[in-house]
């Protein structure tokens, strides 16, 4: 599938192999049921070239680093990316203060421990789950849309367009598909070619559902009704 509501994208960097190796292994034995992708970078520049093509959730970061340090990497890393955790690993503690200059997650000491490494990607996760992130796989690759700026996702042949009120993203795949993943976060179809997030309709009226940017889009006969009820229901909850 194209799209993902939750999953999370790990990136190490050490120039170091067997810390790579042993981070990834820890990481697949506590998570192994997780939607979870973890690539491993030898350096720096490798790292930002693969931070330029997808971004990540968490980045683990050697301090301790030729060509390139981690924490002047960090920076760089923060340039493309303010929402992004940086863990830095290092094997001298007095280097973790550095960190507070990049604001980064928290530092572990190498070889990092397993319940460090579980408490660190626990708040990730929790903090994934408390923004609601669709992951959705475009021409450009891969890329993060938060599901409270979508308005709504459009079919349109074999692709769907998933709108902002930025702009709108062309993505393969099937509208029911996304209907399936979405309903639980305040989406409803209105529409067989249309589906729309209950927080951003503007008003209802005449077959015709107006959305926060003042686009109107159709509503089903069949769907009229229920809709109502679902924005009803959406504010009276939200209400409390």
């Amino acid at each position: 599938m194209n799209r993902q509501v939750l999953k999370m994208r790990i990136a190490v960097c050490d120039d170091e192999q067997r810390f790579i190796c042993d981070l990834k292994k820890n990481l697949d034995e506590l998570y192994s049921s997780l939607d979870m992708i973890t690539d491993g970078y030898n350096s720096g520049e490798e790292l930002l070239k693969g931070f330029r093509r997808k971004a990540y959730d968490v980045v683990f970061l050697d301090i301790e680093m030729p060509e390139i340090d981690g924490i002047t990497l960090a920076r760089k890393i923060r340039e493309l990316s303010s929402d992004v955790c940086i863990v830095f690993l290092t094997a001298h503690i007095e280097y973790a203060i550095k960190g507070y200059e990049v604001n980064a997650l928290r530092y572990l000491t190498k070889p990092a421990d397993k319940q460090k490494i579980k408490e660190v990607i626990d708040h990730v996760l929790d903090k994934l789950e408390s923004s609601k992130m669709l992951w959705v796989k475009t021409a450009d690759g891969e890329q993060r849309i938060s599901l409270s700026d979508i308005l709504f996702i459009e079919a349109h042949n074999q692709n769907v367009i998933i709108s902002t009120a930025e702009e709108s993203f062309s993505v393969r795949g099937n509208i029911s598909d996304y209907e399936e993943d979405l309903s639980q976060y305040g989406f409803f179809r209105i529409h067989r070619g249309y589906l729309i997030s209950l927080p951003k309709v503007l008003r209802v009226g005449g077959k015709r559902v107006v959305m926060e940017d003042n686009t109107t889009l159709p509503v089903s006969r069949t769907k009229e009704s229920k809709l109502r009820d679902m924005l009803f229901s959406y504010v009276s909850k939200e209400a409390f």
